[in-house]
């Protein structure tokens, strides 16, 4: 059964991900032959946005497929740190092209203000533009979020691929605002930033977005630090280990929970307080895994027998 999910849920990624593929290169495709129609840093920069998101969604598709696979002699602790990978490289690549538009709009702002007029918009190729991909960008954002609760929220490429279209529909939806705005105003209270609206608008919405993937960005670079997962997942954790500690009558130690991609790792520094066989041991850690992945999908344990917490106490560590 367990096959069998885990097959469902790459079958169903890699049919978002795929229409993410196609989606993103219309979109992007789009926005530079509208960018360049309609002389706009705003648009132009939202069909780059697209280009990356086409380029993440065929990367993504990959990493997908192999997400689950169990260690091998390449890697002895599996393929989970590719979605850590990927999340961080993914957030990384948009706030590089966020502080470049950021870059862009401030010198071509300096510029208007020290005297060199820009090229003045063309208004005609907007409309037909902010209408097409607000609409392919809300379909994106749908399919993403319902195929990412129906494969139990588990995905950290689809959760990032949706927030994407999303703040790609929101940046359009704002950009086309903002310069509709400045096209019926622009010979009157707008007259003064008509010429420079758009990087206006685009330094505006950069500046709304750097944190939010700031954020993802610390996140995924988190993960793959080893550090320590959120509390409510450690406590998740503890609560599922309970039962079977009380019934092996042991004490437990310690335990730590490190989260990377989808997956759980769930390390328990445990004292038997009697002596155990290996078939024991792993009986017991079998149990640990079974009670552990009823709370956390995806979790594993790794038992370690030990009468101490995870730091050496000092009068032992000779180091």
């Amino acid at each position: 059964m367990a096959t069998q999910n885990g097959d469902s849920t790459k079958r169903l990624e890699s049919r978002s991900l795929g229409v993410a593929m196609w989606g993103n290169l219309f979109m992007a495709a789009a926005g530079l032959v509208a960018g360049v129609l309609s002389n706009s840093n705003a648009i132009m920069m939202d069909g780059l946005f697209s280009l990356i998101g086409f380029g993440s969604a065929l990367l993504g598709r990959r990493i997908s497929r192999r997400i689950d696979a169990g260690p091998d002699k390449a890697r002895p602790y599996g393929y989970a740190a590719d979605e850590a990978i990927f999340s961080t490289f993914r957030s990384l690549s948009l706030l590089g092209l966020v502080l470049f538009a950021i870059t862009n709009a401030i010198k071509n702002v300096y510029n208007y203000l020290s005297g060199m007029t820009p090229e003045p918009l063309n208004f005609a190729p907007m409309i037909i533009y902010f209408a097409g991909i607000g609409l392919v960008c809300a379909i994106l954002w749908g399919f993403h979020h319902f195929t990412w609760r129906r494969t139990g929220k588990r995905s950290a490429i689809l959760r990032l691929e949706a927030k994407a279209a999303m703040f790609d529909g929101l940046i359009t939806a704002a950009a086309g605002a903002g310069l509709g705005a400045i096209y019926l105003f622009r010979d009157g209270p707008l007259a003064p930033v008509a010429p420079v609206g758009d990087s206006v608008i685009v330094l505006l919405l950069c500046l709304l977005a750097i944190g939010s993937y700031v954020r993802e960005f610390r996140g995924g670079l988190g993960e793959l630090a080893g550090a320590s997962a959120r509390p409510e997942y450690v406590a998740t954790a503890r609560r599922s280990l309970r039962s079977a500690i009380a019934e092996d009558g042991g004490e437990l130690q310690d335990m730590s929970v490190t989260k990377l991609g989808r997956t759980f790792l769930v390390t328990v520094y445990y004292d038997p307080r009697r002596p155990m066989s290996a078939s024991d041991i792993d009986k017991l850690n079998l149990r640990m895994i079974e009670d552990a992945r009823k709370t956390l999908t995806g979790a594993d344990v790794l038992l370690l027998i030990t009468e101490h917490p995870r730091r050496w106490p000092d009068a032992l560590n000779p180091f």
